[in-house]
């Protein structure tokens, strides 16, 4: 069986340095890339199973890099970032990273989000054998096995995360969750204030959803969110 692959883009040399040295101790193989052209070079030259960016970098920034690789990639990405206010770890995890970390940051708490992640990421993302079925409500298509969703035969372009929790939210019709339940089960982590990166989140799912996206995705205020089915 191939190790899992890790790539690790920072410009900073010592830290990209010590984030390899931890992963390949927990038996990962990693690639080091110095700038954002760089990264977007390896994960189109070999497969990559989760990236680990740096927002920060020459040529590229993480950002940038993100989009790229969310054009036909679905790996997990983490970024590290020295920026640390809310808005630009809303912004990072909207434009499609699955986890935020800042610098400085505890190494081995870093290896446990890549174990978490990709523990996700696996779980999401089943072997075809395994894979549940289509989702149709009203026009609207969800294909869990190839990531896609359609309204009236229209592709929708969604994040990962967005693409989650609409199949979250979808494939439990008239069910109420929580903003906490939704990051929970979505991040796969304990919630820490994050009702604004679900709501962020809830909002330009909606947009994306079209003329009156409320028809599928209702508030219930005080509780959390639901699915008209």
């Amino acid at each position: 069986m191939k190790p899992i692959t890790i790539l690790i883009a920072d410009d900073e040399t010592e830290i990209a340095e010590l984030i390899a040295m931890h992963l390949e101790k927990e038996g990962y193989h990693t690639i080091i890339a110095a700038d954002g052209s760089a990264a977007i070079q390896a994960v189109q030259s070999q497969p990559v199973d989760l990236a680990i960016l740096d927002v920060m970098m020459p040529k590229l920034d993480g950002l940038e890099v993100t989009r790229q690789i969310r054009e036909k990639y679905r790996m997990p990405i983490i970024f590290l970032s020295a920026k640390a206010s809310d808005l630009d770890k809303i912004t990072g995890l909207v434009i499609g990273a699955d986890d935020y970390m800042t610098k400085p940051f505890n190494p081995m708490e870093l290896v446990a989000r890549v174990k978490a992640q990709l523990r996700r990421f696996i779980v999401l993302n089943p072997s075809p054998a395994d894979s549940p079925s289509m989702l149709q409500i009203r026009g609207l298509t969800i294909d869990p096995e190839k990531r896609t969703v359609t309204i009236y035969d229209q592709t929708i372009d969604l994040t990962p995360k967005e693409f989650d929790i609409l199949h979250l939210l979808a494939g439990h019709p008239n069910k109420v969750f929580s903003a906490e339940n939704i990051f929970m089960q979505i991040w796969g982590e304990s919630y820490y204030d994050s009702g604004n990166t679900v709501m962020v989140h809830i909002r330009t799912l909606r947009k994306k959803l079209g003329e009156d996206p409320k028809k599928f995705i209702k508030t219930v205020w005080g509780v959390g969110y639901t699915f008209n089915d």
